[in-house]
């Protein structure tokens, strides 16, 4: 049960403040063909908060989009995410009630991503249950999570924006559970997933909890390489090249570790104060380790 748990606080954390990046055409962040269709406020806060990592922007353009009578599940859903970000456990309850209503009603016009939305509402739900009445009581919601998912992907299991969305989901469970595949889930949520740099990022991270960190740099460059500005990236590649110096007591790493800290600290008025604190965590401590390093050698 205690590992349950973990995978529990852990999808939250994933999925929630990840979130659901990209960028494809016709304001369909996931889609080059047959794009859906995703209102223009709605994809901007989404350019701003996940491509450009500015949480200050996404919040204006999201203040605006949720205004709309006819707004997007995924307007209401990164508005949820920004609160659970903030601590504003009240509000996620809120969104994720208004994410849930708004792709219910969809479901004529829009089934796949009203199955879809509905699966990300009830796990949004999930989330504040977890925080406000603990983990068991939360697990019960992850069921109607993936009956939702499930009833999408049988109306279109190559969907990018599914995949995306229950990649991270399979590759959180086959990295944490005991005989489960990996590889598998990794070379699945490579294949269908869209967009890349965010199906990079993903993959970087289970890579990193299999402790596989030169794989895990690796997808790390190709995200980078997509999304430059995003200074959520910068800080996952110190905390990753950390691992690695620590590994091997390697103060190369640890120095290049440093750097990648200092690049996110050039935008940290982009970034939440839930994110600024361990960011200031992690550098100073891999400053520490750096001199600590040179002490023995001395």
């Amino acid at each position: 049960m205690k590992k349950a748990h973990q995978i529990l606080i852990s999808t939250i954390n994933l999925i929630l403040l990840l979130g659901f990046q990209g960028r494809g055409c016709a304001g369909d962040p996931f889609r080059n063909k047959n794009p859906h269709k995703i209102d223009a406020k709605t994809e901007a806060a989404f350019e701003e908060l996940f491509h450009q990592g500015n949480y200050a922007a996404a919040k204006v353009e999201l203040s605006q989009a949720v205004k709309n009578r006819d707004s997007d599940p995924l307007a209401y859903a990164m508005s949820a995410s920004l609160a659970y970000t903030d601590g504003d456990y009240e509000n996620v309850n809120l969104y994720a009630q208004k994410t849930l209503e708004t792709a219910q009603k969809m479901k004529q016009s829009d089934t796949l991503r009203s199955y879809l939305y509905t699966g990300v509402g009830y796990f949004l739900q999930g989330s504040y249950i977890f925080k406000t009445e603990g983990p068991i009581a939360a697990i019960t919601k992850l069921q109607l999570v993936f009956q939702n998912l499930e009833a999408a992907e049988d109306l279109s299991p190559d969907d990018p924006e599914l995949n995306l969305i229950k990649g991270y989901l399979e590759l959180l469970l086959a990295v944490n559970l005991p005989f489960s595949s990996p590889q598998k889930a990794i070379e699945r949520f490579q294949k269908y997933a869209a967009p890349s740099y965010l199906v990079d990022r993903g993959i970087a991270m289970a890579y990193r909890d299999l402790k596989q960190y030169d794989k895990s740099l690796e997808f790390l460059d190709k995200s980078i390489a997509q999304s430059p500005n995003n200074p959520e990236l910068f800080y996952l590649k110190g905390q990753v090249l950390r691992i690695r110096g620590l590994q091997d007591s390697n103060s190369f790493y640890l120095e290049q570790s440093l750097g990648y800290f200092d690049k996110a600290n050039q935008k940290r008025d982009q970034l939440p104060k839930s994110l600024l604190i361990p960011l200031d965590h992690d550098r100073q401590a891999a400053s520490d380790e750096i001199k600590q390093l040179k002490d023995k050698k001395s």
